[in-house]
């Protein structure tokens, strides 16, 4: 029994030991590295599918943006269609207002009066007549007064004049404003 020796089986179990232990770290380094391999695919993707949710959400920004700018353009074109009708609308309702004026200057108009000159500057009127007498004058600012149609009568000018005619007449210049009555008259 003296010549057994325990040394060499215990070197081979050391041996033995040292492998697997190598073969382990061995296994766990590779099953580390694919780990890290796994989960930088997963994250990869994860940051691939993100990149591709920013880019459409990107692209439907742009389209969105483009429609806010047709909305806006079709805002503006709305009120331009709006403040159109207005003033159409403005115009219909006033046409029959120049007829309404000169038929009051006539129903206002007296006997041995008439007018050479009418002009209309916003709502005044400038009148420029000739009159066969003062008291013409005085009648026809009278019914101007009167008028639903007409405020303010201004007498601006009276001369007498002859201009070669046999009669004396009266050269005469007003002022008034057009008003709009409260309640237009039917069939007048």
């Amino acid at each position: 029994m003296a010549r057994i020796n325990l040394l060499p089986w215990r070197e081979a179990l050391r041996e033995k030991r040292r492998k697997r232990f190598l073969l382990i770290l061995l296994g766990v380094l590779a099953g580390a590295t694919g780990a890290v391999w796994v989960v930088n695919q997963v994250i990869s993707s994860a940051i691939e599918r993100q990149v591709a949710r920013n880019d459409y959400l990107g692209k439907q920004i742009v389209v969105i943006d483009e429609r806010i700018r047709q909305i806006s353009d079709l805002k503006a074109r709305r009120q331009e269609l709006v403040e159109r009708m207005h003033i159409i609308q403005d115009l219909q309702g006033n046409r029959p207002v120049s007829g309404r004026i000169f038929d009051q200057l006539v129903r206002t108009l007296p006997d041995g009066v008439y007018f050479t000159e009418v002009k209309m500057a916003d709502r005044t009127l400038f009148i420029t007549g000739v009159a066969e007498s003062n008291n013409r004058v005085s009648e026809l600012m009278r019914n101007l007064d009167a008028s639903d149609w007409f405020d303010a009568p201004s007498l601006t000018e009276v001369k007498a004049s002859t201009g070669g005619q046999p009669d004396q007449a009266n050269v005469f210049r007003l002022t008034l404003r057009q008003t709009q009555p409260s309640v237009v008259e039917d069939g007048r």
